[in-house]
């Protein structure tokens, strides 16, 4: 395999912020700086692809998301597999998104709808 960075996360040997830990995964922010000032991604400790890849590693992942979740009225719970799905780090990540009206356009949303008629694309 070759090196994982989330891997490298988890077990210390690469720098993140990190929000959360539990036993089994870690709550990170995005190098990026995410979404929103509240956007965290939730990793297994252990190298799991995606989350059809182990069924049970995937709930303790989005158990935890859902702890996360709990603290925000409102927020995305957002996964990929594949890169037609849009995954671009090939180890299990759940991104815990709080909506703070920050115009995520999300495919099913109508802001999805009023940008891409804006851009004068389809939905």
């Amino acid at each position: 395999m070759k090196t994982c960075i989330f891997c490298a996360i988890a077990v210390g040997e690469a720098p993140a912020a990190i929000v959360r830990e539990w036993n089994d995964a870690l709550a990170v922010r995005p190098r990026s700086g995410g979404v929103n000032p509240g956007h965290v991604f939730v990793l297994p400790r252990v190298h799991v692809e995606d989350a059809g890849t182990d069924p049970e590693v995937t709930a303790a992942v989005m158990r935890r998301a859902a702890e996360l979740m709990a603290e925000h009225p409102a927020a995305n719970l957002i996964t990929s597999k594949g890169a037609a799905a849009t995954q671009s780090v090939y180890h299990l990540h759940v991104h815990v998104v709080p909506q703070i009206d920050d115009g995520l356009p999300l495919p099913w949303t109508p802001q999805h709808a009023t940008r891409a008629a804006q851009n004068g694309t389809s939905s």
